[in-house]
């Protein structure tokens, strides 16, 4: 049935596109052409291989995004996205070319031995780039406020008025300082300016996502996501637009280990060794359930007024996973707190789990998509 099918591998960046080609049984993957990266140009090329029906075609995810695939895809030609980190790699081979880098993908998607990745819509894809924007902002906002307080602290401006930074009496303080130099006076007001400009993009992203969110597909999803201790509007649409398709991990244990909360394992013989996570996967998403989780490691007993109003509208079924998501972990932390576990550890061990019970909030959620 797939003996007329040929197998295309792309090798794409931002100005060309090296093209391979496996025709079906064991003949080698052969390089074919590099053309310029023009998606008429490919399809030309494509459609002198074979019907477009008789193509499979992949590529590595990367800078250059899903375009070319969706284009594809729009034209009838069956197109994956792979992980490149998943893509197997011959042991022993020292030479990295495009050319060699297009008849792997070739071969290897001929064997079926490649890994797609889960391809948004562009509405998601839009609110993946605004939550990914923001977390930016949010760094330039810690690097610039890093900034003035590192300049004040050399030259003795220390901030005993209070215990915490950034408040309103810190800011006080702040613009209250002056020197004798002018030009040191320059230099404060810069990074006063710098620093105040970034909580204000921060502030203006974080607007935009709460305004984009309200017609979008996965905003059930959004809502409920926000029934949990610790997690709130811009978590929630981070995680969203992140994984958007829960229904690909049919087990929460799959959704942990893509997230790269599991342990790593080395085990040969009779021999059994783990060490710490593996870090795969969306580094994003990990990123939010850690920071999420941070919430439960000393958390007070009883649920917020803030929390029950998040969890106004939300299906029953949904609360009570939140609900014993934030009595167990609770407990768990409270557990590992006792036998005196290193804090970083205790919050990845409560991120894991937390991992779990958001799956299975996904797949508790009613989407029309």
């Amino acid at each position: 049935m797939l003996k007329n099918v040929r197998f295309i591998g792309l090798d794409v960046h931002a100005e060309s596109i090296v093209i391979a080609v496996a025709n079906s049984g064991d003949t080698p993957a052969e390089f074919l052409k590099i053309i310029s990266y023009d998606c008429s140009r490919l399809l030309k090329e494509l459609r002198k291989l074979a019907k477009l029906s008789d193509l499979r075609v992949c590529y590595e995810a990367g800078p250059t995004g899903f375009g070319l695939q969706r284009f594809l895809v729009g034209e009838n030609v069956s197109c994956i996205v792979v992980a490149p980190s998943l893509v197997p790699v011959q042991t022993g081979s020292r030479v990295k070319t495009d050319r060699r880098d297009a008849r792997r993908l070739a071969h290897f998607l001929r064997s079926g031995d490649l890994t797609p990745v889960w391809v948004p819509d562009e509405q998601t894809e839009a609110l993946r780039d605004l939550e990914r924007a923001r977390e930016d902002a949010r760094l330039a906002e810690r690097s610039a406020r890093q900034q003035l307080l590192k300049f004040l602290l050399r030259h003795e401006r220390r901030f005993t008025a209070g215990k915490t930074n950034w408040t309103q009496i810190h800011w006080a303080w702040i613009r209250q300082q002056a020197f004798d130099q002018e030009a040191t006076n320059c230099v404060l007001a810069d990074y006063v300016h710098a620093a105040q400009q970034a909580g204000e993009r921060v502030q203006r992203l974080t607007l935009q996502i709460a305004q984009c969110v309200n017609d979008w597909a996965l905003a059930p999803l959004v809502q409920n996501f926000q029934a949990f201790h610790g997690i709130q509007l811009v978590t929630a649409v981070g995680l969203s637009a992140e994984i958007g398709n829960f229904e690909r991990f049919e087990k929460a244990g799959q959704f942990m280990a893509f997230v790269g909360l599991v342990p790593s394992e080395h085990s040969s013989g009779g021999s059994r060794k783990q060490g710490g996570i593996t870090k795969t996967g969306n580094r994003h998403v990990r990123r939010l359930l850690v920071e999420a989780a941070w919430h439960y490691y000393d958390a007070r007993p009883g649920v917020s007024a803030a929390l029950t109003k998040r969890r106004e509208g939300v299906s029953p079924e949904v609360v009570a996973i939140a609900e014993k998501a934030r009595l167990r972990l609770s407990r768990k932390a409270m557990r590992m707190r006792a036998s005196r576990k290193v804090p970083n550890k205790i919050v990845t061990a409560l991120a894991r789990e937390l991992a779990g019970f958001i799956w299975a909030a996904a797949q508790a959620t009613k989407l029309n998509i």
